[in-house]
């Protein structure tokens, strides 16, 4: 929580889940206080370890109950929001001669974190009141990622992996050379990945357009023709990734499964803000950070999304920095 307290102006501590008439449903399970001045604003409960009898594969996070006024206890004046992540990383081993090898977590795992804990502050960091639209709720389908992939830039960052990452035996630091390589390795084949979520993004489109008749169209010659636009090789005639589109037709983005790459145009020319200016000046990635947490995560859904963004960079999204970040600018 090194950059979390860095750039939001939070502190974050462990609390005993009993301490305050809280429960949780595995001894594994942790339980955080955000506090702003020594003042709670926020908890969330952290479920980090694979559990594969009981808990279905992913990483997810939601809300427990958001910030509300019309929901204050007695004497408050406000309910403080709560928010769960949950995880499946690799949990601490047992060894034969009962010593126990810690959880060490894969980067992947590291990524996935700071990406659900980018969608957590934004719904513990929100200012607003009205809880239909604090937090989480209320943000608009396109924006609702941009948080979370925020996030996961940082993950990047040596500071902040230096702040994380030591050898579990050794607690010898990860070194540069080493985060560059993880950074290399992210845009391996970037523009073949970009262009795969292009004929996603397009095809779910293309299927929900008015023009497209499901009573006599086929589906599959429909992605195929998006293909045919974003695809360096035809798909194979046998080919049926549709049927397992899942998130167009049971996981909630039919005709929205574009806000993942629009989300990350928003998180890339975001971040681009700190980038440009310098991570070395202490001050203002300082003030930035603070500005990041009043607009983007502390709005919610009181304001579209484009003026949230506006308010935090001065100006509309460009692709820029996104193609930048992927080695893909000219």
């Amino acid at each position: 929580f090194g950059v979390v307290s860095r750039l939001f102006g939070v502190t974050v501590i462990e609390r005993n889940p009993a301490d305050i008439g809280a429960q949780v449903w595995d001894e594994h399970v942790r339980l955080f206080e955000l506090q702003r001045g020594g003042v709670p604003t926020a908890y969330v409960f952290l479920d980090p370890f694979a559990r594969a009898e009981e808990k279905r594969g992913g990483a997810w996070m939601d809300e427990v109950c958001s910030r509300s006024r019309a929901f204050a206890p007695t004497n408050s004046a406000v309910r403080l929001p709560v928010a769960h992540m949950v995880c499946n990383q690799s949990p601490p081993v047992v060894n034969p001669d009962g010593s126990i090898t810690p959880s060490l977590m894969t980067f992947e795992e590291v990524e996935t974190l700071f990406h659900e804990c980018g969608h957590a502050l934004q719904h513990m960091l929100t200012q607003v009141d009205e809880g239909h639209v604090s937090g989480i709720r209320g943000v608009e389908w396109d924006a609702v990622e941009q948080p979370s992939q925020f996030m996961e830039n940082w993950a990047y960052d040596l500071r902040t992996l230096r702040g994380m990452a030591t050898h579990w035996k050794t607690a010898e630091r990860i070194d540069e050379a080493t985060v560059q390589k993880l950074r290399d390795a992210k845009n391996y084949r970037a523009a073949s990945q970009m262009l795969r979520q292009l004929k996603f993004a397009m095809g779910d489109l293309a299927l929900h357009a008015a023009s497209f008749d499901p009573n006599t169209d086929s589906a599959f010659a429909c992605l195929e023709a998006v293909g045919e636009r974003t695809s360096i090789l035809r798909a194979l005639p046998e080919d049926r990734f549709l049927c397992s589109f899942s998130h167009i037709f049971a996981g909630g983005y039919a005709a929205g499964y574009f806000s993942y790459k629009w989300a990350e145009v928003l998180s890339a020319d975001g971040f681009a803000a700190f980038e440009e200016a310098g991570f070395d000046n202490e001050n203002r990635i300082v003030e930035l950070g603070r500005k990041y947490a009043e607009t983007v995560l502390g709005l919610g859904g009181s304001l579209p999304a484009s003026d949230i963004f506006k308010l935090f960079r001065g100006r509309a999204p460009t692709a820029d920095a996104l193609l930048r970040h992927s080695d893909l600018a000219a």
